[in-house]
């Protein structure tokens, strides 16, 4: 067990609570707590985008599946990640911003309608489940490890889960942006300087990129096959598109002090993410060259997860281990409490406002904080259940629900006059439909001879989204076409 580092990760968790009694006790209403009054400076729009993506993926996960195969394998994140963030800055961050909104679900409700509103804040919702499970996870991960398996992992995930709660509860989004930006700091200096020390043990950093160039890592395309680039493309839109409309990103872009800061924080976020998750990948690459037994054998199995953490305990100085898990737990904190934000934020604004239309700004705070607790004990529950289950597919699999559920209609409806509301209920139908559907039947054409395999297996986010797509033009048009078409009838 090692004591020392197991101590200090819990001290520094427990430090944070600092920050969020002090958060707190600037909490005067729902806007505060969900988007942090609306006052934002550049710095901390761009330190809380960054920190919206760098999580436990990133440091565990993304490393992991880049030395299993390559750049090809990573496209979903960070290239995708880093791209939707850039994209919100671009093409949403202003439009959204000028309409001072509390949540995503409340555009969905001014364009379309209550119903609208609902189904797509409750696929919001859902779609948390694995995104902040994978956090957790990691977190039990973490405090196994340190206690040299002393703590289990679910006991580890129950003891963070509690920790970041309770900040969270007490400081909301104020307490988020805080940390974030302290956490950050902590990150960066900490994996820079691994990253330095990996290089140096490795023989220079010119043996790292050599190695990874032989095993032919930096490789990004697939093999030129209809197949490949169908499942290339939607693992890049998964994340890309699929999580533009997540409350999250949309408590940072309303939480800047004006429309061009939540545009420029999102975008230098965006690019900041996509170069910084390089350093992860850097890092795992070198222990093959420092440790090329241990990693071959964590390789193998399905503890690849544990190579970079291995690297650290076994061959790195104390000085280094400190700052490491510092970074990780910045990491994952960072990501875990805003995640747990952002759905209880969407579930009271969106949802309880209408069951419950008699509850005034202090009561709907009040609701906020319990729904807190009650989605972090889901997720708790969900990330035990799961545990096993790599990270980055957890995270993966979180944004298929918004992209074929929630992207069309945001999109279509700040960028097309002609969308309505029969169209985004039927967008929302269909891409659900469908990709539910060949998600839970993946082998429905096996028996069928004169399909083409690559038919066969369409990969289900992007045949949702491309239901996703019909629905909302054939939804929007054709009670249109069909009531000018009985107007002409009857005028004749």
């Amino acid at each position: 067990m090692n004591t020392a580092l197991l101590v200090l990760v819990i001290l520094y968790l427990l430090g944070t609570l600092a920050i969020g009694a002090w958060a707190g006790s600037k909490i005067k209403n729902t806007s505060d707590f969900a988007v942090a009054g609306h006052r934002l400076p550049l710095i901390m729009v761009v330190t809380t985008s960054f920190a919206t993506w760098f999580g436990a993926e990133t440091v565990l996960g993304i490393p992991a599946k880049f030395v299993n195969g390559g750049l090809k394998e990573v496209v979903e994140d960070p290239f995708g990640a880093s791209m939707c963030l850039v994209f919100v800055g671009l093409f949403f961050a202003q439009r959204l911003y000028k309409m001072k909104l509390l949540t995503i679900g409340d555009y969905f409700r001014n364009r379309y309608g209550i119903l609208i509103e609902i189904l797509c804040s409750t696929l919001i919702i859902l779609s948390y489940l694995g995104w902040v499970a994978a956090q957790i996870t990691a977190l039990g991960l973490v405090f196994s490890i340190l206690s040299g398996g002393a703590i289990s992992a679910p006991i580890g995930m129950v003891i963070g889960t509690v920790l970041v709660l309770i900040y969270v509860i007490m400081g909301g989004m104020l307490a988020v942006v805080y940390t974030d930006f302290i956490q950050m700091i902590v990150l960066v200096i900490g994996l820079s300087y691994i990253a330095w020390v990996s290089a140096d043990q490795a023989g220079g950093a010119s043996k790292v990129f050599a190695l990874a160039s032989d095993r032919d890592l930096f490789t990004i395309l697939p093999e030129p096959t209809i197949k490949n680039w169908l499942f290339f493309v939607a693992s890049a839109i998964t994340m890309m598109i699929g999580s533009i409309p997540q409350q999250d990103v949309f408590q940072r872009v309303m939480s800047a002090k004006d429309a061009d800061t939540a545009r420029n924080g999102a975008v230098i976020g965006g690019l900041s993410y996509l170069v910084f998750a390089f350093v992860p990948m850097f890092i795992v690459v070198a222990s093959l060259i420092i440790m090329p037994d241990d990693a071959a054998e964590l390789l193998k199995g399905d503890a690849t997860q544990k190579v970079l953490p291995t690297l650290i305990l076994n061959h790195m100085p104390f000085f280094a281990q400190v700052l490491f898990f510092g970074a990780l737990v910045s990491a994952i904190k960072s990501t875990s409490s805003a995640t747990l934000l952002a759905p209880s934020t969407s579930f009271v604004e969106n949802i309880l406002r209408h069951l419950m239309p008699s509850l005034d700004d202090r009561h709907l705070l009040r609701a906020m904080r319990i729904s807190i607790f009650v989605f972090a004990s889901m997720v708790l529950t969900y990330a035990i259940a799961m545990d096993g289950k790599p990270i980055y597919d957890m995270v993966s699999s979180a944004y298929q629900v918004t992209l074929v559920g929630a992207f069309v209609p945001l999109a279509f409806g700040l960028y097309w006059r002609g969308a309505t509301s029969q169209g985004a209920l039927a967008s929302i139908v269909l891409g659900v439909g469908v990709w539910l559907t060949l998600t839970l039947f993946p082998d429905w054409g096996k028996e069928l001879a004169m399909v083409p395999d690559w038919v066969k297996e369409f990969p289900s986010q992007l045949a949702g989204l491309m239901a996703s797509i019909t629905g909302m033009l054939a939804g929007s048009t054709l009670p249109q076409f069909v009531a000018n078409t009985k107007a002409s009838e009857e005028a004749t």
